[in-house]
């Protein structure tokens, strides 16, 4: 790990955190359930797939694009915690909430490789 490369996941760890709390300003909760961090995690995984199929593990890019901005927009603690508070209140929904998102997160990584490999052609 170089400074270089630890300035850009920093940079963009910055960035992707600061559009995640814009995400969940404009998407609040539904019935106890945290749909803003749904819909960060299930769109950072088809962005993540992307640029997984696209570019190179070591590239520059790749750091700063998805573990700098993707890995501060997704959330896996924020993804735990809002189906640990929803297990209280709606146990049944916070069970359907936490498989829903780990199948979409699987199935958006999928296909965002898919789209990235036939664009990359």
């Amino acid at each position: 790990m170089t400074l270089r490369r630890l300035l850009l996941v920093v940079l963009g760890g910055m960035l992707g955190t600061a559009a995640r709390l814009a995400l969940g300003l404009m998407i609040p909760d539904a019935a106890g359930l945290p749909l803003a961090t749904l819909a960060a995690n299930v769109l950072g995984a088809l962005l993540i797939g992307v640029l997984a199929a696209r570019l190179p593990r070591s590239s520059e890019r790749r750091v700063f694009l998805a573990t700098g901005i993707l890995g501060g927009f997704t959330t896996y603690s924020a993804f735990a915690v809002g189906s640990i508070q929803a297990l209280a209140s709606a146990p049944l929904l916070a069970v359907l909430y936490a498989l829903l998102t780990l199948v979409l997160g699987i199935a958006a990584v999928v296909l965002g490789m898919r789209l990235g490999r036939r664009r990359a052609q």
